[in-house]
């Protein structure tokens, strides 16, 4: 079975290394991905659209029918946003986007990107923990078929892709060396893009026990499926 999927957040650090996977992957047959502006890249199996209003996906309902999963990997950076702003792009673009699918296709796998620290009681004192807390929670409310929530914690960028957040991209330009000690140290405390890619697919195929993945999961995911011995 080959499946189709759409991606969020491509022109991201980890929505690029998700759609690379997915267009190397035998198993993704098409991958659509939904963005404002267009990727520099071309792929056989590769569609575009562009959209401008992430509050209202309706006009492109007839183009988004009949697709096996969603990969949401569209993020931003708390820093310098205010409360409301930050709800607005990580909750309500989001959820907008879900909404929508859920109703035209509601056996597919929704696939959210999170991160370490998210808040599932939506109570605690951090501002962007409480926000992902809460689109977590109601993503997993929606009635998806699967629906299961990223937390990949510390990443590495593989493929050349590089983070479009300058505070991050200076971060492994100087300290990658940190990172990948971290790693030697706690291997399954950090995972890499390919990882991040391979395990949304994967669980679209074969599902997971879990519905909040950590680095652990991600990795266990990943190993299980590409080595069943």
């Amino acid at each position: 079975m080959k499946i189709k999927v759409i991606i969020t957040g491509a022109t991201g650090m980890i929505g690029k290394g998700v759609l690379l996977e997915c267009l190397d992957h035998e198993q993704v047959g098409q991958v659509h991905v939904i963005s404002r502006s267009a990727l520099e890249l071309e792929h056989h199996k590769l569609r575009q659209i562009i959209h401008a209003d992430f509050s209202d996906f309706s006009s492109r309902r007839d183009e988004l029918t009949g697709y096996d999963a969603c990969y949401l990997c569209m993020g931003v950076s708390a820093a310098g946003l205010n409360e409301e702003k930050y709800t607005q792009i990580t909750y309500h673009y989001t959820m907008a986007l879900a909404r929508l699918l859920v109703g035209i296709n509601p056996d597919s796998t929704c696939i959210y990107v999170s991160g370490e620290g998210t808040d599932s009681s939506e109570k605690g004192r951090s501002m962007w923990a409480r926000v992902k807390g809460k689109t977590e929670n109601d993503l997993l409310r929606l009635g998806f078929k699967q629906a299961f929530m990223f937390r990949p914690g510390a990443i590495i960028p593989l493929r050349g892709i590089r983070s479009r957040t300058k505070m991050y991209q200076f971060f492994y330009d100087y300290f990658m060396w940190l990172v990948k000690l971290v790693k030697l140290l706690a291997p399954n405390s950090v995972v890499n893009t390919t990882q991040i890619g391979l395990a949304m697919i994967h669980a679209t195929l074969y599902g997971y026990d879990k519905k909040i993945l950590r680095p652990k999961d991600i990795i266990t995911l990943v190993k299980d499926q590409s080595d069943p011995t």
